[in-house]
């Protein structure tokens, strides 16, 4: 057997963790041959979250804070998910004011979250004015979310029972700003990168998921959708009324890095369709149950009510309690499906929470789509996938 010389051998080549291109603080292990990358090894693990466990040492209140954190470009996706699951176990209805404005909160995030890939997937790859203009209109959609809750990111504000606050007074006209000037906006984008020549070599043909290994990866969301899967959870296991809304599910057929891009940019223009919708129909009325085992009392009647006053400082010191059992709750967040599977054994914290992030199936991917590609690309590849490492190492 021939022995091959030291001048021969594949360099393997560590990638991060602290790389400024990887999206969070991620690692790969590369052995290469040449440019080529014979196989590429994602290392995580880096950030030492522990959510999973600290939903179960906490609340059921508190624990809607650690679902901000875990994707933390869309906080107000993951306060949804998390609080369908609880109210799926305590049964509760949920006003259709909290619904349908769950619904444009939800999608607001969407575009916000796009808005971060599309920015930083051309600044990775050297374009840098559409990094300057994505910007420009995700500060308009933070300024929504701080009207909300008082917060730009990590909002807390959509709870189990609904709302954490009435939705404010300017919401609907500051909303539909944003949505009068995305169309044109979103055009701006494409006519900087759709067409462009440098773009579309970097990009078509490069990082190439088949669909096969797309399912067989559990890969969901925008990166299932490139590749030619039609599954979205707002069609296919609508929650929140998304079933009486009008959108379309983008699907694409390379599954390629551009494909990715033109997936993600008309799910933009979807999302701008729904929220249109839904302001529409968005009611007066409670933006929180009335079953008053979650809600909190009206402030006003705490100065003149003890049984009020009482009940407001129980629910905050001890939280509501849960009544036993289990569920699997799911939504589509910007990444793909986000799942929740709650136990409760009867107290105010939750016995197990496991997460099912798009982020990690999609993370699986990336050894698959690098296999055989140029290291100048890899970045580019990682970017196309959006992961954010925060729900990776929940």
């Amino acid at each position: 057997m021939a022995v091959r010389t030291i001048e021969e051998q594949n360099l393997v080549l560590n990638m991060g963790p602290q790389h400024p291109s990887t999206h969070g603080v991620l690692r790969l292990v590369l052995e290469l041959d040449g440019e080529t990358v014979v196989s590429c090894k994602p290392v995580i693990g880096y950030l030492h979250t522990g959510f999973e466990k600290m939903f179960e040492q906490k609340t059921y209140w508190q624990g809607v804070t650690y679902s901000d954190r875990m994707d933390y470009l869309a906080p107000l996706s993951n306060n949804l998910g998390y609080s369908l699951a609880v109210e799926k176990l305590l049964d509760v209805e949920i006003p259709p004011r909290a619904t349908v404005g769950r619904v444009i909160l939800a999608e607001l995030t969407r575009i916000a979250s796009h808005l971060v890939w599309l920015g930083t997937q051309a600044m990775d790859m050297g374009a840098m004015s559409v990094f300057l203009y994505c910007f420009r209109e995700r500060e308009r959609i933070l300024d929504i979310f701080e009207m909300c809750s008082g917060q730009r990111m990590m909002c807390s504000y959509i709870r189990p029972g609904g709302l954490a606050y009435d939705l404010p007074h300017g919401f609907e006209e500051a909303v539909q700003a944003v949505l009068d000037i995305m169309p044109e906006r979103i055009d701006e984008y494409e006519a900087l990168l759709t067409k462009n020549g440098i773009w579309r070599d970097r990009t078509i043909g490069i990082g190439v998921l088949r669909l096969e290994d797309a399912i067989r990866l559990c890969v969901t969301g925008p990166n299932l959708r490139a590749s030619g899967g039609s599954l979205d959870v707002r069609r296919d296991r609508p929650y929140c009324g998304y079933e009486e809304y009008d959108f379309d599910v983008i699907v694409g057929e390379r599954g390629d890095i551009y494909e990715r891009y033109l997936v993600r940019v008309r799910e933009m223009r979807e999302s701008v369709k729904i929220i249109q919708q839904a302001l529409k129909r968005l009611p007066d009325g409670p933006y929180v149950t009335s079953d008053r085992k979650v809600a909190f009392p009206p402030r006003s009647e705490l100065a003149t009510s003890m049984e009020a006053l009482i009940h407001h400082f129980k629910l905050a010191t001890e939280g509501f309690r849960v009544p036993a059992g289990e569920v699997y709750s799911v939504i589509e967040s910007p990444r793909g499906e986000l799942g929740m599977y709650l136990v409760a054994d009867g107290s105010s914290k939750a016995y197990r929470l496991h997460v099912r992030a798009p982020s990690f199936a999609s993370l699986q991917a990336l050894p698959v789509i690098a296999k055989g590609a140029l290291v100048a690309d890899l970045v580019a590849m990682i970017g196309s996938l959006d992961p954010v490492l925060g729900e990776v190492d929940r």
